[in-house]
């Protein structure tokens, strides 16, 4: 009678393990040595085992991986696993240059100049609950538990929350883990960070934030996406390790600026970016290089400084003027002093709700992502079908120079002979992509040339809806305009718009300077040839960045 004991057992478990196993997740099992040039389909789950931080795995890249990473390596690089494994699904990509190296979650990825083939991970949202929980009890035979069973637990999707959306903004926080902050107060720091976490409401369609060490040299500790449900930032945050040394903070800001905001990191086209340095004490090197480079990338860097130098320590301070270089702008806004370690918590929600100040965050709009591009084109007989098309990759050649988007900047078209047409308006196309192929789509009108008509027809088509960025009008034209341009052009520049003209071939300079905003010169460009049109492009890109600024 001992016989039928094991075979009860067997029956169990082979009852037990499809449950939880392949046939319901669909998992490949992996070992954590698999690379993703291992996987035969380009959109797989997989199952990685427990322990892999255990073992020296290889990982290129950051985001998006070179395919002869480790997957598992990578899932844990990218904060989707933890020390016990799980599923996780790869999707296949194209290969790429430049694959970025990083520290993430205790995985150190290397950086690779080039491979074929890439791939990018993401979690899986229908593993059974069973498979994510570390505290399930021992599990029942299959027979013993009802479908219904597993519906009834608090559902995955009940615990996710979307953020808040009034501060969809991405924010690298840089630590202080320097010997300066000791583990003592490194402990505190942690406290405050996870604290404003809270109140910032993290989530998928609130605020993202990654996380930054500066100590001797900067530690990536986690991505923007790597953690967008406040209770899993707040275990990564707690599970933090006090590193000690210099207090590098230059070091920091410029690793973070170079490498941090990037689509492979999970950057979000048009949302602000923020840099929040917090720092005890000051810096042991220069910030001022990093700050500069911070800011000309459109980021803005607040300064959270707790325990600053006191009258006597002053002497010790490299550069005392470090608050004011650091931050986004010196205007009180972007730097907010705390006492003391121990009195970080009604801090809390003021310096959130700074955070939170959108149109405060004044290093976020660039020439780049804040200006309305209008192009007045020459369609007349003069210019024939061929230059036309050089004009058009002219013209394409500026759009690809800004980052346009919804919230970003926007390019508009009219074309013109004796008559006008709107090609497509300011806000007809939301992303780069669309604005390029909506340019290359224009058809050659043929035709007369009235540059003045056109450039009233531009004021009122093009710009008849203010926006707060600044306007440009881009004029090409091959010949001498039939009507006046001179009045038509001073009433565009009295409404805010900032007009560069561009003569090819028999343009006459008269009228192209009679077009141009002031200083002439530098908005009165011409070339002999439509070939030498591009030439140009980062002229004009360059000229409308210098205003802009100028004007900003």
């Amino acid at each position: 009678m001992s016989q039928p004991f094991p075979l009860l057992l067997l029956t169990g478990l082979s009852m037990f393990i499809p449950s939880f196993g392949l046939e319901s997740s669909g998992a490949y099992p992996v070992a954590c040595e698999t690379r993703g040039t291992d996987l035969k389909e380009n959109y797989v789950l997989v199952l990685c085992p427990p322990d892999c931080m255990q073992l020296r795995v290889s990982v290129f890249g950051t985001g998006v991986y070179a395919a002869i990473s480790s997957v598992c390596g990578a899932a844990l690089h990218r904060g989707l696993l933890g020390p016990s494994g799980g599923h996780v699904r790869v999707d296949k990509q194209k290969g790429q240059h430049n694959y970025v190296s990083s520290y993430a979650n205790g995985v150190h990825s290397q950086a690779l100049s080039r491979w074929s083939t890439s791939f990018s991970l993401s979690k899986n949202v229908n593993t059974p609950l069973e498979l994510t929980s570390e505290t399930n009890s021992t599990a029942l035979p299959t027979a013993a538990q009802p479908a219904k069973k597993v519906s009834k637990k608090p559902s995955v999707k009940k615990a996710v929350t979307g953020g808040n959306q009034d501060c969809q903004i991405d924010i690298a926080m840089v630590i202080d883990s320097s010997g300066n902050i000791g583990k003592r107060r490194f402990n505190l720091q942690k406290n405050f960070v996870a604290k404003l976490t809270a109140v910032l409401r993290v989530g998928p369609t609130g605020p993202h934030l990654g996380l930054i060490q500066a100590s001797d040299s900067p530690r990536t500790e986690f991505l923007l996406t790597n953690y967008t449900q406040p209770k899993e930032m707040l275990l990564a945050i707690k599970e933090l390790t006090y590193l000690g040394g210099d207090t590098n903070t230059g070091k920091a800001i410029m690793h973070t600026a170079e490498t941090f905001f990037t689509q492979g990191n999970g950057v979000r086209r048009g949302h602000p970016q923020v840099i929040m340095v917090l720092i005890d004490g000051w810096p042991s090197d220069d910030v001022e290089q990093a700050a500069m480079l911070a800011r000309e990338s459109g980021i803005n860097v607040f300064l959270v400084s707790v325990s600053k130098p006191a009258a006597e320590e002053l002497f010790m301070v490299r550069d005392k003027d470090f608050m004011k270089k650091m931050v986004c702008k010196d205007n009180g806004f972007f730097s907010y002093s705390i006492p003391s370690w121990f009195s970080t918590t009604k801090h809390v929600r003021p310096l959130t709700q700074r955070l939170c100040s959108l149109d405060g965050l004044l290093c976020s709009k660039t020439c780049y992502n804040s200006v309305n591009i209008g192009f007045l084109i020459d369609g007349s007989s003069s210019v024939g079908e061929g230059n036309f098309q050089l004009v058009l990759d002219f013209l394409a050649g500026i759009a690809q120079s800004f980052d346009i988007s919804d919230v970003g900047a926007h390019i508009g078209a009219v074309q013109f002979t004796y008559d006008q047409r709107l090609e497509f308006g300011l806000l007809d196309h939301s992303s780069k992509e669309e604005t390029i192929h909506a340019l290359r789509r224009i058809s050659y009108m043929s035709g007369g040339t009235s540059t003045g008509t056109a450039i009233s027809y531009a004021t009122q088509n093009l710009f008849r809806q203010p926006r707060q960025s600044h306007n440009f009008l881009i004029v090409v034209t091959d010949g001498q305009s039939y009507d006046d341009v001179r009045s038509p052009a001073l009433t565009a520049q009295r409404q805010g718009i900032t007009i560069f003209s561009v003569g090819v071939a028999w343009a006459p300079n008269d009228d192209l300077k009679a077009m141009s905003s002031e200083p002439k010169d530098s908005h009165t460009f011409f070339t002999r040839e439509f070939t030498g049109l591009t030439k140009l492009v980062p002229l004009l890109v360059r000229g409308i960045c210098r205003d802009f600024t100028g004007n900003n």
